[in-house]
Order: C-alpha cells, then structure tokens, then sequence
C-alpha cells in the first residue's frame, strides 16, 4: 500500500486550506476576546529546566552547550503553566498565552507531539470564572468557523448551551454506581483496597498491581468520559486532590480540588484550577508524582525550584489550559488533529 501524500502536496493542501483559515479566524477573535477583557498576552520560552511533574506527561530532552563545552539538561516546555504563573508573581494580574508545547509518547487523531496550548490567569478570581471563559469561548469558536454545532466522530454539541456541571463523584456514582468519596479520607489520602472493591462490585476489571490512582483512571475512561459533552458541553469539576497536583483544595470539601475539565463530543478541551501557591505542598506534590513517575517509567524530570521560588510570591489565581487545536477541529468538523495544522511533524517510517 503506498504511503500517504505528505501534508504540502498541493492537493492534500487544497483539502487541508478551509479547516487552515476557520483556525486563524479563531486565533484572531480569541485574541480580541482576551484584550476586551484586558488580557496581557504573553510569550513564554519553550526551553525549561523543567518540563513539568506529572506522572504520566513525557517531555523531549535536549541539553544547552556552553562556549567552554559545559552541557546543561533542559526540556522542551509541556505547557507554558510555570512560565505563566512566575509572570503573576512578578506582578500580572490577568495573562493569555498561546504556546506552542510539547509532549513525547502521544500521537493519534487528537494527539500530536507538537501542539498549541491556551493557557489563561485571572488574579484574585474564582475558577468559575474560567468556567464562563469556556463556555463563551465554545460559542466564538463556532460563530467563527461559521457553524452553530461542535462535532466529532458522530457526536455533536450546541455550543450556545449553558455546560452541563458535574462533579466527579457524581459522575462516578451516575455512570458507575462507585462512591468515590469513600476511598478518600479528610487528609485526602486514597485507600486503594476499598475503591479496588468498588470496581469489581462494579464489573470492572482490577490488577494486583494497580494503584488507586490507575483505578481511578480506569473508571474515569471507561465509564465517565464516554458519556460527557454530548448535547451540551460538560464540565467535570472536584476532581480529588490525589489527582489535582496543581489545585487547592475546596473550601466545601478538602477530600476534592478547585479542578475542572471542560469537555465537548467526548473530547477533554481543557484543564482548570483553582491554583494551589503552598510551596511546601506542591513541592510534596511533585515529589509524588516523579515517584509515582519512576516506579511506572522508569524515569523523572527535575523540580523547577525556581518555580517554587516565584510561588512563595504568586498571589491567589486561578488558570486553565486548553487545547487550541482540538478546539478548530471540533468547530470545523476535522476528524484528525493534522488537519488543523499548518504544518505538522511528519511521522516516523514505519
């Protein structure tokens, strides 16, 4: 079977070019939906000491060569989140930033090694704010690439409705029949035996060597994503500190975080919190999850202590990440990341 044509033949353009131009419509209105609201937009570097802690993100290292030789580690930037939040310590108050970042070990219909990430701060504001964000921003993208439904795969979303809100633990007990909340104590600490057991009341299945953190997951992929954001989008809010290493936890409930993901036709668009500024817990938190990163990978990444310098200074915010491209590609009804852009890394030969 021959092989595709690459992406700058001229026919396979002439193909890609309207998904190509509805993306720059949207780029350029989200800019102006920012500076209305005066926004900062901001540039960040995509070299960093750190590429970020999260267990389960994988990062491409290079290294910076001295005149003298010397060779020091550096990363390209999984998203430009610590960048950002050293900016609101510095003294920003309300930043946007669309980042080209990075992430190793992914690549599908909507993954790709290199993508945009918009990432937004609002100082001294609620996370539900970033929840009206998102909401407007679903409806611009859509006006924008001249359509009034999201769709992907089948599905569809009118992004003119008002999200459906859902906190995990409903999600968990709605489309699972687990209660999470019981295999997490006021500390926040998980007992994996007891949510193990809830799965396998549950039909599902459990490993031996699955931690609480595997199951919570298996759940979540399973049986919660397959059911959010059709109809209307779907913000998936409380997440448990355990799997919040970024968020404080709610005032309401300290078993549960200021974290939400906003989804649409199934697809996860965007991550929020309400942003954690302990050093001394989110250096806990990092160490954690590089632990937890060793023991399943065999590998870790250095902690930015630069970045936990500038917290001990960051006043209370709250941010949000979203996946630029996954948007356009919801609102144009692309099928395939790649389609929506300009110019994508080719793919190894297999």
């Amino acid at each position: 079977m021959p092989a595709p044509s690459p992406w700058w033949t001229p026919h396979v353009h002439a193909d890609r070019r309207p998904f190509l131009l509805s993306r720059n419509r949207i780029q350029a209105s989200l800019r102006e939906f920012f500076a209305e609201r005066d926004f900062v937009e901001v540039d960040t570097a995509t070299l960093q000491v750190s590429p970020g802690n999260e267990a389960h993100l994988h990062a491409f290292a290079t290294e910076a060569v001295g005149m003298g030789g010397d060779k020091t580690p550096l990363y390209l930037h999984t998203s430009p989140e610590f960048a950002c939040k050293k900016l609101l310590a510095a003294g920003e108050r309300r930043i946007a930033c669309f980042a080209h970042v990075y992430r190793n070990r992914e690549r599908g219909p909507l993954h790709h090694p290199e993508f945009t990430m918009l990432e937004w701060y609002r100082v001294g504001e609620s996370y539900e704010a970033l929840m009206r964000d998102s909401a407007k921003i679903l409806g611009l993208a859509a006006e924008k690439a001249e359509t009034g439904t999201l769709t992907f795969r089948g599905s569809e979303v009118d992004p003119f409705k008002e999200p459906e809100r859902l906190s995990v633990a409903e999600a968990f007990e709605r489309f699972a029949g687990i209660d999470l909340l019981a295999s997490i104590d006021r500390t926040g600490a998980t007992d994996r035996g007891h949510l193990a057991s809830s799965l396998k009341q549950a039909g599902m299945r459990v490993a031996e060597d699955d931690t609480w953190s595997d199951l919570f997951s298996r759940v979540i992929v399973e049986r919660v994503e397959p059911h959010l954001g059709h109809g209307r989008a779907t913000i998936l809010d409380e997440y448990p500190v355990a799997e919040a290493a970024l968020a404080r936890p709610t005032a309401r409930d300290p078993r549960v975080a200021e974290r939400f993901e906003l989804y649409a036709c199934g697809v996860e668009l965007a991550n929020a919190f309400g942003e954690l500024t302990d050093t001394v817990e989110q250096r806990r938190r990092f160490e954690g999850e590089m632990t937890e990163k060793m023991r399943v990978y065999g590998e870790s990444y250095p902690v930015d202590e630069d970045f936990l310098a500038a917290l001990a200074l960051m006043p209370e915010a709250s941010g949000i990440a979203l996946g630029f491209d996954r948007l356009v590609m919801l609102a144009t009804g692309a099928s395939r990341i790649d389609q929506v852009l300009w110019a994508p890394v080719p793919e190894a030969a297999r």
